[in-house]
């Protein structure tokens, strides 16, 4: 929602072929043959990934499934499963949810691939996993359910990181998981969200993205079709509302024109999920970026910038230099660029670890405000501070906005 021009455009294609690709949810299982079991143990760390207390995921997960550091596939082999599972979730399901953290992780700052080594590993582990389970029990919905999840999630990652072709290929993978885990287990009203994510974005999908879909022999799409399913999933599923009302906003926000609407869902997120920033920081660009609402932006960035400094949100460092980094932005363009340069050399002056390439871009900020007021020679040396910062991938496109204003006369 950052993104606009061009890189909108990429934001778009990417979300849609995520949204095309992927159900990156954490499935539950359990003996019985119908149904998702370990609901309230897998909830409760579900609930933690949204909230983005990752520390106490580990905990967590042991308490679902066993200690994390076992052997999760001699254990769902062997004669205790039987005995524990009235009472614990499944290896692969926990399995699942660490990638699904990691993920998560990865989403408060995406251009940072500090994460990627770990998250491709622990993502194919657990494919391989699940697809074990598969094998041992064919008939077992939920194991094909789960199958689509992990599938799913590293989709999410691969369309990230630009490998579309895999990220593709991972996508039909998923389908037919989930459709394979309905045929085998009407009751699992999850996995109607992936399908139902597969039928809108395949009908609403760039042409780009359709001629992807025909070289691998992808089906077409039902917009109408597809909204009903993922609404039934949000409705009738068990764990599915939170990951709902994510896609859901994007859904209303770029093709059902509906910004209230998505506002509506952030908020309810946020409200949920109070030290996760990422739902706070979108619900403030979407009011100025769609909404044009300088002023309500600005009093949103203002409390996330506030509940950093108190420490009431995840990762607070870099949620701090986020939300002022932001705040500049606002700042300058409601005539208050004294206020706007204040911000941008409290990030130069904290160095924060992140988001990925902040400092570069508060530096090229700053330079780009010093010029409208004419401070030209600092303007200058805020230009060169932003070069000499810059990631080696720079994923913003520093060094050409850079050299452009060394250029300017």
């Amino acid at each position: 929602m950052r993104a606009r021009g061009s890189e909108g455009a990429t934001v778009r294609w990417c979300t849609c072929a995520v949204a095309l690709l992927l159900l990156a949810v954490p499935g539950i299982a359990s003996p019985q043959t119908t149904g998702l079991t370990a609901g309230p143990l897998l909830v409760r760390v579900y609930d933690a990934i949204f909230d983005a207390r990752f520390d106490q995921v580990p905990a967590l997960l042991t308490q679902t499934c066993g200690p994390l550091g076992a052997d999760w596939s001699a254990i769902a082999r062997s004669a205790k499963a039987e005995a524990q599972s009235a009472k614990a979730a499944p290896p692969e399901a926990c399995q699942l949810l660490q990638v699904v953290s990691l993920w998560w992780q990865i989403q408060l700052d995406p251009k940072n691939r500090v994460h990627d080594d770990q998250f491709r590993s622990k993502s194919d582990a657990a494919i391989a996993a699940i697809e074990a389970w598969t094998e041992r029990e064919p008939k077992r919905g939920e194991a094909w359910f789960y199958l689509g999840g992990a599938y799913g999630a590293r989709a999410q990652w691969r369309v990230l990181r630009e490998e579309r072709l895999a990220a593709a290929r991972d996508g039909k993978r998923i389908k037919n998981a989930l459709e394979q885990a309905l045929a085998l287990d009407p009751s699992l009203n999850d996995a109607y969200f992936g399908i139902g994510l597969y039928h809108y974005y395949a009908d609403v999908a760039p042409a780009a993205f359709r001629l992807l879909r025909w070289v691998l022999l992808l089906p077409g799409g039902d917009r109408l079709e597809g909204m009903r399913e993922m609404l039934r999933a949000r409705r009738e599923g068990q764990l599915l509302q939170s990951e709902a009302d994510y896609q859901l906003h994007l859904i209303y926000l770029w093709y059902e024109k509906q910004p209230q609407r998505a506002l509506q869902l952030l908020r309810g997120l946020r409200d949920r999920y109070p030290r996760n920033p990422l739902f706070v920081q979108l619900i403030a660009e979407i009011q100025d970026v769609y909404l044009h609402d300088l002023q309500a932006s600005r009093h949103t960035w203002q409390a996330l910038l506030e509940s950093a400094q108190v420490r009431r949100v995840a990762q607070p460092a870099v949620t701090e230099a986020t939300a002022r980094i932001g705040l500049a932005g606002v700042l300058d363009r409601l005539s208050e660029s004294d206020t706007a340069m204040q911000h941008l050399r409290a990030i130069i002056e904290m160095k924060p670890p992140g988001p990925y390439g902040v400092l570069a871009r508060a530096q090229l900020t700053l330079g780009q405000v010093l010029d409208r007021l004419g401070r030209r020679e600092d303007a200058l040396r805020a230009y060169r501070a932003a070069l000499d910062v810059v990631p080696p991938d720079d994923p913003d496109g520093i060094v050409r906005a850079a050299r452009s204003g060394l250029r300017a006369r």
